[in-house]
This record gives structure tokens, C-alpha cells and sequence, in this order.
């Protein structure tokens, strides 16, 4: 049972290719992390910046109003009374001098006991609103900082442009004294300030800084990613295909040496065969003649024994040639001539089956070649064509000059497109008599002139064998 790690000897990358995607996950992972520590990072630094600046916002109220309020007040008055029309004036616009321009919401002073002393609206005076857990940190001297998301949407966390007031920042400071007549009093809590400034705009900041950092890290991720994985497909590809060739050519080397063994001792074997054989063909050659000639009952035992005899012969040679293969003179030879022999040869096969042939080769069409192993070429190719059609028809051979090849058609049932090689291996054979050596010769002799052997089916129906010839063979 193959596993997510069995390695493929064609394709030793494929636990590369489980872990580069694992690296993917996990770099989307950390990258999701970092955008997390950099926008709370972010966050952090806008927000301290927000609070600085509404520290020193509150220290400047405390400062006007106590400067320029309080001590007036209590030396013209005697007392701070705000519920007096021209003291709360007075102190209104000393504050709405000071907050001018700084986008506050809201603003309070609330008194020691919690009671409102100064709002915007004169109905809240007097009124106990400040909640307790502002007032005792304000009353210890503390200082506290709140951020409030107004709107109880979970989508406005996923927003980017964001409605005004959605954040607000609530700031509650102590108000002290601070030089007084009376060194004693100096330093003392009279108060609790407190108001809400609009801190929307820095959010949408954050937002954006953090999406910018989300898609350059991201976007980086995957350039690296894709990088590597088309690095790895190419790799796993050339790989994959080198093992294949190597496997093909070990497979070849393995079928060549048996091939190679097995054609000595063929070729041992047939080449003491062939002189007794010999013997026997020209006796029984002669016993026939003799008894055709005396109307002996013998002749047609001795026709037979000459018959046999003769295509033994044919079978050793076979043998031989494929064993021994020839190597071609090359000369220029007429590809129409050496044609044209081989039909001829044919005749008496050809009439026998009723088959004809449509030659389309002019004797002008020269390649370069050995005569004699080309013509045993084409003999074979055609009688294996003639043999193929179980019917009377038409074998076409014809030459495609723009191929530079010689095409021969039958109406036979053509060659299957996925056992190509097979066909042309030693001793393979489709049909119930035959050694299986013809094509597996007329393949070694088309080898040995540089041209290329093409077994397959034409578009009409039957087999089709094509002969490329190198360029420049042609004229």
C-alpha cells in the first residue's frame, strides 16, 4: 500500500513537493502571526502616542483653569461657585479657548464627591454620572486611559473606513492646585477632569498600516513559494524523464546483449544449416526436373521437398541477415528503380492474392543508400503489406517531397499506434507462419542509412509505413 511519503522512483521530488506545501501552510502561518505582532506593535505606539497627547492636553486644562479660574475667582469672589452665571461663563470660555481644534467630544469636571461642576449642558450640573471606578484612581492621583469602540458591530473590526467617533479614547485626570498663597495647599486634588477625544482616523491608520504588511508579506510568500515549486515540477520533470530514458536504455542494452548472444549462436547454427541445405535444394531441384520430364508419380514429393527446402533457405538467410547484419555502401541509387524490381519480383505473390499496386515513385528520386540492402528493405515492407491484406485491393507507394519520405499504404487492419516498437522486435509476429524477422531487418537496414522507420495507420483506413530519409540525401 503506497503512503503521502512513497517515493516514486520516476519522481523522487514528490516528498519535496508534500513539504513545500507544508512550508506554504506554515509560512502563511507565521506571516499571519507577524501581521499580529506588528499591528498590536502599531497599535501600541499609536495609542501611546493618543494618551501622551491627552496627558498634556489635561495638564494644559489644569493649567488655565487653575491660573486663569480658580485664583481669580476666589480673589474676586471669596469661593468658586459655577452655578454663579458670570463664573460659569468665565470658565467655559477659558476652556473653550484652550480645546479649540483639538476634536474633543466631551468634557466634565466633576467634584470630589463625583457631582458634575462644569458640562456643556447646564442640566447635567449638580448630577452624580461619574462612575467609581473613574473616580478613585482620579482621586488617588492617577491618571487613566480608555478606548471605546461606539459601535457594537463585529464588522466594524473588519472595516477600513470607518464612520467618525467609532473609536473614541477617554481620558480622566486628577485636577490639583498648583502655586497657591498658601504653600500647604499647593499639589492638592479639586477635582476630576474628564473628555472623550476622536481617535477614528489613527485606527484607520493602524488598519491600513497592518493591511499593507498582511499583502507585501504574503504577496512575498507566495512569489517565493511559486518560485520553488516550479523549480521543483522542472527538476521532478527532467529527473522523471532521465530515469525513464535510463530505464528505456538499460532495457535495450539488457534486450540487445540477449539479442546479441542469441544471434551468434543463430547465426552458428544457421551457417552450418545453409551448405547441407544447399545440397538438398539443388538435388530436390534436380529430382523434379527429372521427374517432370519422365511423368514420375515421385514429382510432386520432389516439388515439395524443393518447395520446403527453398523457403528454408529463405529463413536461414533471415537469420544470417539479421544476425550479421551488412554495412551499406552509400551511393546514390534510384528509389523508382530499386521499386520497381521489388514489384516485379512480387508479381506471381501479387496475382496470387489479387492484389495491385499504384507506384507513384518516379525513377528520379535519388537517396543515398546501399541498392541491395534497400531493395531488401522495400521487398520486405511490401510483401509484409501484400501478406497483411486478407483480400483483394491496392497497395499505394508514393514519395512525399516535402517529407522527404517514402510512404507505402494498404487496406490491411495497420499497424496499433501503441505497439509500434513492438513490432519491430526479433521474432515478434502478428501472423501464424513467419520467423518475426522481417520488420525487425527492414528496421536495422533503414537504421544503418540514417533514416527513420514510421509504422502506423492512414487516414482511409489500413496500414501505413513511412521511410525518412535525412535531408540531404535527397536531390
Amino acid at each position: 500500500m503506497r503512503t503521502p511519503f512513497s517515493l516514486d522512483p520516476a519522481h523522487p521530488f514528490q516528498l519535496v513537493k508534500f513539504l513545500s506545501w507544508s512550508s506554504l501552510l506554515l509560512i502563511l502561518g507565521a506571516c499571519l502571526f507577524m501581521v499580529v505582532i506588528i499591528g498590536n506593535y502599531a497599535e501600541r505606539s499609536v495609542m501611546a502616542k493618543d494618551k501622551e497627547f491627552s496627558k498634556l492636553l489635561a495638564e494644559n486644562l489644569n493649567h488655565q483653569i487653575y491660573q486663569r479660574f480658580a485664583l481669580p475667582t476666589v480673589l474676586g469672589f471669596g469661593k468658586v461657585e459655577l452655578k454663579n452665571k458670570a463664573q460659569y461663563e468665565r470658565l467655559d470660555q477659558i476652556i473653550e479657548y484652550t480645546i479649540h481644534g483639538f476634536k474633543i467630544l466631551k468634557l466634565r469636571i466633576y467634584d470630589l464627591q463625583g457631582r458634575i461642576s462644569y458640562a456643556e449642558d447646564k442640566e447635567l450640573l449638580g448630577k452624580e454620572v461619574l462612575d467609581a471606578q473613574d473616580t478613585q484612581p482620579a482621586l488617588e492621583g492617577k491618571t487613566t486611559y480608555v478606548v471605546q469602540n461606539t459601535s457594537r458591530s463585529w464588522w466594524s473590526y473588519l472595516q477600513f473606513d470607518l464612520p467618525p467617533q467609532t473609536y473614541v479614547l477617554k481620558t480622566t485626570f486628577p485636577l490639583r492646585t498648583e502655586q497657591s498663597l498658601s504653600p500647604a495647599h499647593q499639589g492638592v486634588i479639586i477635582g476630576v477632569l474628564q473628555f472623550t477625544q476622536d481617535i477614528t482616523a489613527d485606527y484607520e491608520k493602524i488598519r491600513s498600516f497592518q493591511v499593507l504588511v498582511t499583502l507585501v508579506i504574503l504577496a512575498s510568500s507566495i512569489i517565493l513559494f511559486l518560485l520553488l515549486f516550479i523549480i521543483i515540477r522542472r527538476a521532478d520533470r527532467l529527473i522523471g524523464e532521465r530515469i525513464q530514458e535510463k530505464e528505456r536504455l538499460e532495457r535495450e542494452l539488457h534486450q540487445n546483449e540477449k539479442l546479441a548472444s542469441m544471434g551468434r549462436m543463430l547465426a552458428s547454427i544457421a551457417h552450418e544449416i545453409r551448405n547441407p541445405l544447399g545440397i538438398i535444394q539443388s538435388s530436390a531441384e534436380l529430382l523434379t526436373k527429372r521427374s517432370a520430364q519422365n511423368n514420375d508419380a515421385s514429382h510432386k514429393l520432389s516439388q515439395a521437398i524443393f518447395d520446403e527446402s527453398r523457403r528454408l533457405s529463405r529463413t536461414v538467410n533471415d537469420f544470417l541477415d539479421y544476425a550479421r547484419p551488412k554495412e551499406p555502401k552509400m551511393t546514390p541509387v534510384s528509389l523508382g528503380t530499386i521499386i520497381g524490381q521489388a514489384v516485379e519480383f512480387l508479381t506471381h505473390e501479387l496475382a496470387k492474392h489479387k492484389i495491385t499496386i499504384k507506384q507513384e515513385v518516379p525513377d528520379s528520386v535519388t537517396v543515398s543508400g546501399d541498392k541491395d540492402l534497400l531493395y531488401r528493405a522495400v521487398y520486405n515492407l511490401l510483401a509484409n503489406a501484400c501478406q497483411a491484406m486478407d483480400q483483394p485491393g491496392e497497395i499505394s507507394i508514393r514519395w512525399d517531397e516535402e517529407k522527404n519520405a517514402l510512404i507505402i499504404d494498404d487496406q490491411g487492419p495497420g499497424f496499433e499506434l501503441d505497439r509500434e516498437q513492438k513490432y519491430v522486435e526479433p521474432f515478434f509476429t502478428t501472423k501464424d507462419t513467419g520467423t518475426g524477422l522481417g520488420l525487425a531487418i527492414v528496421s536495422t537496414i533503414i537504421g544503418n542509412h540514417r533514416a527513420r522507420l514510421i509504422l502506423g495507420k492512414n487516414p482511409a483506413g489500413g496500414g501505413r509505413v513511412e521511410v525518412v530519409f535525412p535531408d540531404n540525401d535527397a536531390d
